[in-house]
């Protein structure tokens, strides 16, 4: 069962800053690519109409730890790692490597917590278990990635 996802990518010059590396908010743009892209691996969108009822995975929590910089036509892995799964919400890992350097070094290191609700008729969210067709498919990476 799939418990990971890696995207590839080249750094845009419209996603860096004055001082010519990556702005820190396209690091969560990046960890949201690699999310949408776990889902369309297992047949799935996040917008999640397919199920009955329908449901959305909005975040409670967003994090990213910057170690190197990445610059303009850099090379960058993005490395989805599911490090929690519980009965309404999914928790990723995400590790970026910057693949145009000798040494493959971690450039930055994420995490997010997404949760699972349906939408009542008043437009209100509520939590909601992980449709079973979906959470049937995922499973926690194991512990020595996820370090």
């Amino acid at each position: 069962m799939p418990f990971e996802f890696k995207a590839v990518r080249r750094v845009e010059f419209s996603e860096t800053d004055m001082a010519g590396i990556v702005h820190f908010s396209n690091f969560f743009r990046y960890m949201e690519t690699a999310e949408h892209g776990f889902f369309r691996s297992l047949g799935f969108s996040v917008v999640m109409n397919q199920t009955d009822p329908p449901v959305g995975w909005p975040r409670v929590n967003a994090e990213c730890e910057y170690r190197q910089p990445l610059r303009f036509e850099d090379e960058v892995e993005i490395h989805l790692l599911v490090s929690e799964k519980k009965s309404k919400s999914l928790s990723y890992l995400i590790k970026f490597r910057k693949l145009n350097a000798p040494t493959l070094p971690e450039v930055a290191r994420g995490t997010l917590t997404v949760v699972c609700v349906v939408k009542g008729p008043d437009g209100k969210m509520s939590a909601a278990h992980i449709p079973k067709e979906f959470a049937d498919k995922i499973e926690v990476a194991p512990s020595e990635l996820l370090l």
